[in-house]
């Protein structure tokens, strides 16, 4: 199959998070990039780099850290979009879209990356599962966390 080699490096995710908080709230939470470590568990460290560059680092469940910086491509509040390229470990783009729903809140997250880092590339086809797995616990600690956050902040 053609080709292949290259889309077993590509993951795409989307999650959506339900969160009893007002859009505004939340959007002010997923901008201020800094203060997810707070309330991320695996986002172990964001360190700004200039007004819209950042760089992160992650670790989940899995023993790797993955590192990146992140540049601001697009900040929308009037239609609570909220985007960014990444570069590093991984390299493509994250987008938050955030809107009301039902007394609350939607944010869905997407990314669409390509893995870099050469110890995971080795590991693409037996790893890719894991790989999957971690980042789906990642993203639900990181709405329930979020949810902690805004209730208590």
């Amino acid at each position: 199959m053609p080709g292949w080699p290259h889309t077993l490096h590509r993951y795409r995710f989307r999650s959506e998070w339900r969160l009893p908080a007002p859009p505004a709230a939340v959007y002010a939470a997923l901008a201020d990039a800094e203060a997810y470590p707070h309330w991320w568990p695996q986002v172990r460290q964001v360190v700004r780099v200039d007004e819209y560059t950042g760089t992160a680092r992650f670790r989940s469940l899995l023993p790797y850290v993955l590192t990146v910086t992140a540049t601001g491509t697009r900040r929308a509040p009037g239609t609570g979009v909220l985007e960014f390229v990444v570069r590093g470990d991984l390299e493509g783009f994250v987008r938050w879209t955030v809107g009301a729903s039902g007394g609350g809140t939607r944010a869905v997250f997407e990314q669409e990356v390509v893995v870099r880092k050469p110890s995971l590339r080795r590991f693409a086809l037996p790893g890719r599962p894991l790989f999957v797995v971690n980042h789906t616990l990642m993203m639900r600690a990181g709405r329930r966390g979020l949810a902690s956050w805004l209730a208590h902040g």
